[in-house]
């Protein structure tokens, strides 16, 4: 038990630049927190005491404002870094040395029984506000953008970004340009195409009236 602890701290020190002390890191750091109650909620769980397991995961959402149902599994040296808002499903999976950023949601979509949550792959990266959702896996050492809603399979070593999210870095190949300012946007598209008609016709009746 205490050589996972200290494995624990050492991953925040390695994970977080700003970390500058055990101490710091022991009393000052949610996610180390939220996964410490998260573990002894598990163990509940599993001998199913669930409603030892569930107060005691609330008791963990209420001190750290990260939820994490005491079914889900987790993995070693698993780091939720600045984890406010943060979800994780049920039946989600969630491997080793994986990142997870502050309002990311491990989701199902439906109200389905058995595996509805994801099964994240070891060495996974989750930035801030993404959303994964559903049965699906992602795979070793993939990378899910800020804000991206990803409801397909990540095949390993790949960057999705986007909503719906979309493979734009395939096995270190860039597969479309990996922009996050610079994305399309289909209504600005749209918009643009129905500016442009609407300048046609308008030409068009002008002539026209000159005709006539």
């Amino acid at each position: 038990m205490l050589r996972r602890l200290r494995e624990d701290i050492e991953t925040v020190f390695r994970r977080d630049p700003a970390a500058k002390s055990v101490i710091e890191v022991i009393l000052c750091y949610p996610g180390l927190h939220a996964l410490w109650i998260h573990r002894l909620s598990h163990w509940f769980y599993q001998n199913r005491l669930y409603f030892i397991a569930r107060l005691l995961s609330h008791i963990g959402r209420f001190l750290t404002g990260i939820e994490i149902h005491p079914g889900a599994t987790l993995g070693r040296r698993v780091f939720i870094d600045h984890g406010m808002g943060t979800v994780i499903g049920e039946t989600a999976e969630v491997g080793d040395d994986v990142l997870i950023y502050q309002g990311v949601t491990l989701g199902g979509t439906g109200k389905e029984k058995g595996k509805r949550h994801p099964t994240v792959g070891n060495g996974v990266v989750i930035a801030a506000g993404a959303k994964v959702l559903g049965a699906i896996n992602v795979g070793d050492n993939s990378r899910i953008g800020a804000g991206a809603v990803v409801v397909k399979p990540v095949p390993e070593n790949c960057t999705v970004v986007g909503v719906p999210g979309r493979v734009v870095v395939r096995q270190g190949v860039r597969v479309n340009p990996l922009d996050h300012g610079n994305l399309p946007d289909p209504i600005v598209e749209i918009l643009s195409k129905m500016m442009d008609r609407i300048e046609e016709l308008e030409k068009q009746v002008a002539r026209d009236e000159l005709a006539v």
